[in-house]
C-alpha cells in the first residue's frame, strides 16, 4: 500500500521539483516525524523483521536488519527516528566536518531517471560535529546502531587532514556506535589521494588512536570502518584494502560513489560529481566479492552501490557483504524499500535452504 502511493502519487510530485529541494523537504518531513510522539516506536514494529534469520551481531552491537541507510540522505541526523521506523538495521549520519561549511554552490544534484541514478557534487555541506553531537545526544532511544561517518573540512589540506578525522572522533565518540572514514568521495578536492596505501595506513592508524585516546573518557570504543572508491586500479584497490585491514580497521565499506558515466542515457550524465545508483549494480559487487576474497571474510564488508531489490543485496551478500546499505534507491522506490529487502531476503535465504543471512556471505566468492 504505502509503496503504491509513493510511486503513483508521492513521486510524481517530488520529481517536480528541483532534486534538492525535493531532498529538503523530504528530509524536513522526516525530522517533523521524528518528533510524533509514539509514532516512530510503534511504525518500527510494523516493518522491522520478525525472523531471526536476518538477526546479526558485529562489533558487540546487535542488527535487527543488514539493511543499512546509506550516508548522505540524512548528512546532520535531524531524522534518525523517523528512518529507524521505516525498518533499516542500522543507519549513517553524515559525512560530517569539525567546523560547518556550505558545500559546493548549487545546483549540485541531479536525478537521471531513465539510469535510475543520481549524480551528486554536494561537497560535504554539514553543519558540524558540534551540532550533530548536539542532536545525536539528544535522542531519547536508538532502535537501531547509528554510524558516523567522517571527513575533512574542504579547506583543510591533506597534510592536516588527520587532524579533523581525530576531531570529529573526539566530538562524537559518545554518541557515535561506529565511525566511517570517508576518503572517497569525489567532491572535495585532493580528498581521494588519501586512499593511496600508506597514507591511507597513517591516517587509519591516526582515527584509531584518537579512538584509543577517548575511550577512557567516552568508556566505549566504537569500530572504525573505511570506505573506498569504486574508480581505483585493481592494483590500487587491493593495496588500499591491504592498508586498512594492516592498519586494524574493523571494516570495508564498499563503495562509494564513481565518476564513470558508462552506459547513461539522460542529459544530466555529463554534470560533474559523483554518480550513484543502478549503474552500479554490477562493480560494486564485483569489488566486495574482491574484498572478501583478499580478506579472506577477516573483516566484515558493507556493500553499496545499485541495490534496488531483495536480489540486489542478496548478490551482495553471497559476494562477501555482512551488510548493505541503500540511498538512491529510497528516491526512485520509496520508504517501502526496506520493508520489501528485508521480506525478500528471508525468502531468498528459505529458497536456497539457508536458515540465517550468515550461511550466505561470501558462498559466491
Amino acid at each position: 500500500m504505502l509503496e503504491a502511493v509513493y510511486r503513483s502519487l508521492i513521486k510524481p510530485l517530488l520529481f517536480r521539483l528541483d532534486a534538492e529541494d525535493a531532498h529538503h523537504l523530504t528530509i524536513g518531513l522526516m525530522e517533523a516525524a521524528s518528533r510524533a510522539p509514539g509514532w516512530p516506536a510503534l511504525a518500527r514494529r510494523l516493518t522491522a523483521p520478525t525472523t531471526s534469520a536476518l538477526t546479526q551481531t558485529l562489533w558487540g552491537q546487535a542488527f535487527a536488519s543488514p539493511v543499512g541507510l546509506a550516508a548522505g540522505l540524512d548528512k546532520n541526523g535531524v531524522a534518525v527516528p523517523a528512518f529507524s521506523a521505516l525498518g533499516f538495521g542500522f543507519l549513517e549520519v553524515g559525512t560530517v566536518t569539525p567546523v560547518a561549511q556550505a558545500g559546493n554552490d548549487r545546483p549540485r544534484l541531479f536525478r537521471l531517471p531513465p539510469d535510475e541514478a543520481l549524480i551528486n557534487r554536494m561537497g560535504f555541506n554539514n553543519a558540524g560535529a558540534a551540532s550533530l553531537h548536539g542532536r545525536l545526544s539528544a535522542l531519547p532511544a536508538r532502535p537501531a546502531p547509528v554510524w558516523v561517518n567522517i571527513g575533512k573540512n574542504k579547506a583543510t589540506p591533506n597534510e592536516a587532514a588527520a587532524l579533523d578525522y581525530r576531531r570529529c572522533v573526539a566530538a562524537l565518540q559518545d554518541v557515535a556506535d561506529a565511525f566511517v572514514v570517508n576518503v572517497s568521495s569525489p567532491n572535495t578536492p585532493g580528498l581521494r589521494a588519501l586512499q593511496a596505501a600508506g597514507d591511507l595506513a597513517a591516517l587509519v592508524g591516526e582515527v584509531l588512536d584518537e579512538v584509543g585516546a577517548q575511550r577512557v573518557r567516552t568508556l566505549s570504543a566504537p569500530p572504525v570502518l573505511v570506505k573506498l572508491a569504486p574508480d581505483l586500479h585493481p592494483a590500487d584497490f587491493e593495496a588500499s584494502v591491504d592498508a586498512v585491514v594492516r592498519a586494524g580497521a574493523a571494516g570495508l565499506i564498499i563503495s562509494n560513489t564513481t565518476l564513470a558515466r558508462d552506459g547513461l542515457n539522460h542529459a544530466s550524465r555529463s554534470e560533474t560529481g559523483g554518480l550513484s545508483g543502478r549503474p552500479l549494480t554490477a562493480r560494486t559487487t564485483d569489488l566486495v566479492r574482491a574484498a572478501y576474497r583478499q580478506t579472506g571474510g577477516r573483516v566484515p564488508i558493507v556493500g553499496v552501490g545499485g541495490i534496488f531489490t531483495a536480489q540486489d543485496a542478496y548478490d551482495k551478500i553471497r559476494a562477501g557483504a555482512s551488510l548493505i546499505e541503500v540511498y538512491s534507491a529510497l528516491i526512485y522506490q520509496g520508504p517501502g524499500l526496506v520493508r520489501e529487502i528485508n521480506t525478500g531476503l528471508t525468502r531468498l535465504l528459505a529458497r536456497d535452504g539457508l536458515r540465517h543471512l550468515s550461511e550466505a556471505v561470501g558462498t559466491d566468492s
